[in-house]
């Protein structure tokens, strides 16, 4: 558990400048929380759900997962994988392809 701790409490990644507009921002903000949940997923697989709940009965397990939730989020608020940027760059990058396509 040490190491999940200090790998969350690790230092900020270097990322994108700031979204420019509102859509933006959201197209962000859903990004980061896809990489949040995907994050989550593979420490739940990866097995430190059970170890964090080892011994700790039904009340263990219940919050085991959301203890778990919180690492993922603090990975992704600190850089995560890069999952979030190259989907909200990809996502950035569709939008502006649809508005050129559109005929005013």
């Amino acid at each position: 558990m040490k190491d999940v701790v200090a790998v969350a409490g690790a230092a900020p990644v270097a990322s994108a400048p700031a979204p420019k507009n509102e859509k933006d921002a959201a197209l962000l903000k859903t990004a980061r929380e896809f990489e949040s949940v995907f994050i989550a997923q593979m420490l739940s697989y990866g097995g430190l759900s059970k170890a964090l709940s080892a011994e700790g009965g039904f009340g263990g397990e219940a919050f085991s997962s959301m203890l778990v939730d919180q690492y993922a989020e603090k990975l992704t608020e600190r850089g995560g994988f890069g999952i979030a940027q190259k989907i909200y760059e990809q996502l950035r990058s569709r939008e502006g392809a649809s508005a050129d396509r559109t005929v005013p």
